[in-house]
């Protein structure tokens, strides 16, 4: 293929760009929506779509210590509300009518910042390792995407993107290299949570055949309603024509409001039951079991999620610097909040969605920098699975460990879910020793 590659799928013919062992087609419209308005479907087009720039991340405000342990920059892609924006990722030596499993990523950052095109999720090595092809969502995040409100403004707004950008994948993909009847959504922490609640939607199975669900705070996910209700009363200053800026001001203003509301505003924003396309909350169990037939789950956290979080508190660093007793009070801490966040919420979707006749496994990820405070923290998966050496080295997450082990382990990681993504399925048992292990439900 040449290097300057041209698909020609239903929406459009679409120009991509040849990137070492890649070809990426970047930036391609999947939906347009008006502010606080469900998405429709992009136009299609009959001009060459130029798709060679990334996807414009949604409006937000800086996140400084993430910046820190992750290495991303704040403004490092373009902001805007037309934000749905889909980039696809396939291997360089694409046979004319071969069909890959297709991956889909939806990035995490509590339902507020983050986006599809962040070079931490660069899908490059993990498609030319695999021979898989990796479609990137971007959405609507935090005020213009995950808060309805009593006047009527819709919540899900963002997940509801997400739905689009899925059946742009089962009508599109095929031009690229993709196999529609093979595709596995993933995604971590937020990402990992709106798959979960995707698959609650009647279409799911159509969409997509399985899922890895990677440190989804399901276990705050519950009983949210007093606290939307009072955040959805802080937004309604915001309208349809208030800067986007002063929308993203707005957010830290109704994020101080959940506070009260205790272990739920670790994620204030997120989805909402009781608004298209969810079920009231007395339903999501029963709408998990109608899809759970027809997708194939794993599902998992790491050890130490709540380690991400230690050095920004003052109370648990000092805890953290007393001899022998702070560092096993802060292991219990550390243990409580990823039980009761993550652990226990997992093990109780796996098992139910066994029960209701799907196939799941759970995974327990452990890998982590050796020495480094942060343990086998929340987004330790990430330098594993996405991004490249120029991304990660020596970054706050995995500092003090060799790229050499960090992409050994990550090697491994993504050989792993490649193969869950083929559909190759998964052993009872099994992982990768020191690093990850996991069990059918």
């Amino acid at each position: 293929m040449s290097s300057t590659p041209t698909f020609n799928p239903p929406c459009g013919p679409v120009v991509g760009w040849q990137d070492g062992d890649v070809l990426r087609a970047t930036g391609i419209p999947y939906a347009t929506a008006a502010r606080f308005q469900p998405p429709v479907p992009a136009p299609d087009w009959d001009e060459a779509y130029a798709a060679t720039s990334p996807a414009p991340a949604c409006p937000q405000g800086p996140v400084p210590f993430l910046d820190d342990v992750l290495g991303t920059r704040y403004g490092e892609l373009p902001g805007s509300e037309d934000c749905q924006n889909l980039s696809i990722t396939m291997p360089a030596d694409l046979a004319p009518g071969e069909r890959l499993p297709v991956m889909v990523w939806i990035h995490g950052g509590s339902y507020t910042t983050g986006s599809g095109d962040l070079a931490i999720f660069d899908p490059a090595v993990l498609v030319a390792e695999n021979r898989v092809v990796v479609v990137s969502v971007t959405y609507r995040l935090g005020l213009f995407g995950f808060l309805g409100t009593r006047s009527g403004r819709p919540g899900n707004l963002g997940l509801l993107d997400q739905l689009e950008a899925f059946r742009w994948v089962q009508r599109n993909i095929a031009a690229f290299g993709g196999d529609p009847g093979c595709v596995t959504a993933f995604g971590q922490s937020a990402g990992g949570d709106a798959i979960a609640h995707l698959m609650a939607t009647p279409e799911a199975p159509t969409l997509f055949q399985r899922a890895i669900i990677q440190s989804a705070p399901l276990g705050i996910s519950r009983g949210r309603d007093k606290m939307n209700h009072a955040m959805g009363i802080a937004a309604e200053a915001v309208t349809e024509e208030t800067p986007a800026m002063e929308v993203v001001e707005r957010e830290d203003h109704v994020t101080q409001v959940a506070r009260k509301f205790g272990m739920l505003a670790a994620m204030p924003f997120g989805t909402q039951y009781g608004h298209a396309p969810l079920p009231e909350e007395a339903g999501i169990e029963d709408a998990w079991n109608r899809s759970a037939p027809g997708i194939e789950v794993l599902i998992g956290h790491t050890s130490e999620e709540a380690r991400l979080f230690l050095p920004r508190s003052r109370y648990l660093s000092r805890l953290a610097k007393i001899p022998v007793a702070g560092t096993a009070a802060v292991r219990a801490i550390d243990w409580v909040v990823t039980e009761t966040v993550y652990g226990r919420a997992a093990r109780k979707f796996a098992r139910r969605h066994a029960l209701a006749g799907g196939k799941a496994h759970r995974y327990i990820l452990h890998w982590h920098a050796p020495g480094n405070i942060f343990g086998a923290a929340h987004t330790i998966d990430l330098p594993l699975l996405l991004g490249n050496r120029t991304t990660w080295d020596g970054v706050g997450l995995i500092a003090g460990a060799p790229w050499e082990d960090v992409n050994f382990v990550g090697r491994e990681l993504r050989s792993l879910w490649a193969a869950f993504a083929r559909g190759d399925g998964l052993d009872d048992k099994g992982g990768i020793p020191g690093a990850l292990t996991y069990h059918s439900a």
